[in-house]
């Protein structure tokens, strides 16, 4: 287990430290959010912590694949931690700072280049929600729920998260995620295009898994080189997003995996990709 500057982490009054914990294992990097007495509701400490998070797992070759995950089986995250609105986001400045450190951590999450699985179960609720929408991919447990309760509460959500919800649901179910605040179970979710599969909560743990494994045997440079041209297709794409794709295909043909993918179809065998 890896961990964390102490200087980012900030202990409740009561002692208890809500915290980002990250784990190896089997090169799936994982990013546990901690906080199980509020449903791993998101502090504004572990916002801070999510970007050192990141660029640690990005950064660490033993990583093909990061996922985020709530600490237990009881909620992925159920939204950023209200009870602490009232001291901390509160004045001007107060929100400010929040909303750079929310901005800062979505925006690390978007630009990882390595592939990102959200691995939901139960409550995957508003700025839990906004978190795994930052992901490539999201997988759910059949039982999970999913919300952007903004509206019952009053809140303003920024562009940038309203525009992730935009880019994969479409402007008007959005929409009525937004404007009905309502709670959607698994199936709906999976209709909407929220999530890209749900599997059975008895055998979650050993399919999740599972589809993260078959993720971190694939070849990391053509997954990079996908995650850029996806991206670029999202937008309106400059000359230099698409001079970065057509470089990291070349790097794909030219690379030491291109070889042991062809002779492991050669072969009839699994290949094994280094990412070079």
């Amino acid at each position: 287990m890896t961990t964390l500057p102490e200087t980012l982490v900030a202990p409740a009054s009561d002692g208890y430290t809500p915290t980002i914990r990250i784990e190896i294992e089997d090169e799936i990097g994982w990013i546990i959010f901690a906080n199980a007495r509020r449903r791993n509701a998101v502090t504004l400490s572990m916002w801070r912590q999510i970007p050192f998070a990141f660029n640690g797992l990005q950064g660490d070759p033993r990583v093909k694949v990061i996922a985020l995950r709530g600490e237990g089986e009881i909620s992925f995250a159920s939204g950023a931690d209200v009870n602490e609105f009232g001291s901390k986001r509160s004045t001007p400045e107060q929100l400010v700072e929040y909303d750079q450190l929310v901005m800062t951590a979505s925006a690390t999450i978007m630009a990882c280049t390595k592939p990102t699985v959200a691995v939901i179960r139960r409550w995957c609720i508003g700025g839990g929600l906004a978190i795994a929408l930052c992901c490539d991919l999201r997988i759910a447990s059949e039982d999970s729920r999913f919300a952007i309760p903004a509206a019952k509460l009053g809140l303003g959500y920024r562009y940038t998260g309203v525009k992730a919800l935009v880019d994969i649901v479409g402007p008007a179910t959005a929409r009525e995620i937004f404007y009905t605040a309502r709670q959607y179970p698994t199936g709906e979710a999976r209709e909407l295009g929220l999530i890209n599969r749900a599997f059975p909560v008895a055998d979650f743990e050993a399919d999740a898994r599972g589809y993260l494994k078959e993720i971190a045997q694939n070849a990391p440079l053509t997954i990079y080189a996908a995650g850029l041209s996806v991206n670029a297709a999202l937008m309106d794409p400059s000359a230099s997003a698409l001079e970065a794709v057509d470089a990291a295909i070349r790097t794909c043909f030219e690379s030491a995996d291109y070889m042991e993918g062809c002779a492991a179809f050669a072969e009839k065998r699994r290949p094994i990709f280094r990412g070079n």
